[in-house]
């Protein structure tokens, strides 16, 4: 059984044009999906006490992620407000409420029990990066970041370094990827939207096409990339097997809406109307 934990950031996407909000996250998204895909998953993290929280935990209860460390505080669940032009999202605002959070020992053992642990660049984590390397394989997405420093001090710690790529030619993504073996990470997976995906180590190379899909909602689809690569490294997979398999989840990922489904009625709540009103300001702006 492969066992992974994602331990990090969470939200609800708020999307303008159906009123509905959905549970999304880099780390929350990976957790959910190596669950689907047959893994045994556990989400860390923290939420508020709010409706968007109980959207989050009951859409992690019934993907059978494991919930044992997941923090309820006071205070807003993180939200990001959505747009979009044709299937592609445009981020319009966000707060990231109690979403940010200082991994505490009991948390630190429990990744031990878990052959990875991923992280996203955008949990704040970057700091316990070293200490979660002695418990577990570590798994980060660095997402567009792509300042080298940042790339080195983190890469050097990384079984799977993750890049998001697009817009990147083969070239470029070929020379981060040299980079991040460089210093030390074992794999490197970039992902390039629909030009496809790319995966390293120092003894193999394969890139593959994208799997092109009239897509519905791109939402979620890199993040679905790089939990199927995974998975598929810890099973031991063919590269070129795991990233045949990752292209056509990601694809399937583009056929609904939200990156991991179960919709719910936005929160005002916790989102003003005021906010809602000057997110579609900008929405009418960017299109």
């Amino acid at each position: 059984m492969v066992k992974i934990a994602a331990m990090g950031d969470n939200v609800v996407d708020c999307y303008l044009a159906r009123g509905e909000m959905y549970p999304g996250g880099n780390c929350l998204n990976v957790s959910v999906y190596v669950s689907r895909f047959g893994g045994q998953s556990a989400y860390v993290g923290a939420i508020g006490r709010d409706r968007a929280g109980d959207l989050i935990q009951a859409a992690l209860s019934s993907e059978r992620v494991d919930i044992s460390q997941l923090r309820r505080l006071d205070g807003p669940t993180a939200y990001c407000v959505v747009g979009h032009r044709d299937a592609d999202r445009i981020f319009l605002t966000f707060d990231l409420g109690v979403s940010m959070f200082t991994p505490n020992r009991q948390d630190l053992d429990f990744l031990s029990g878990f052959q990875a642990a991923h992280i996203g660049q955008s949990s704040g984590l970057d700091a316990w990066v070293p200490k979660i390397s002695t418990k577990s394989l570590v798994s980060y997405d660095f997402s567009t970041r792509r300042d080298p420093e940042h790339r080195y001090s983190i890469g050097r710690h990384c079984y799977l370094a993750s890049v998001s790529g697009d817009g990147l030619d083969d070239e470029q993504s070929d020379a981060i990827a040299s980079e991040l073996l460089a210093c030390g990470s074992k794999w490197v997976l970039v992902t390039r939207g629909r030009a496809g995906a790319l995966l390293r180590s120092h003894s193999f190379s394969y890139r593959t096409p994208a799997r092109l899909v009239q897509p519905i909602d791109t939402l979620g689809a890199g993040d679905t990339f790089i939990a199927r690569t995974l998975f598929g490294l810890l099973r031991r997979e063919a590269p070129e097997d795991i990233l045949g398999q990752a292209a056509e989840a990601a694809a399937a990922t583009c056929q609904y809406f939200g990156a991991v489904g179960h919709a719910a009625v936005i929160d005002l709540g916790a989102i003003t109307s005021e906010i809602l009103l000057r997110a579609r300001r900008l929405q009418d702006e960017t299109v």
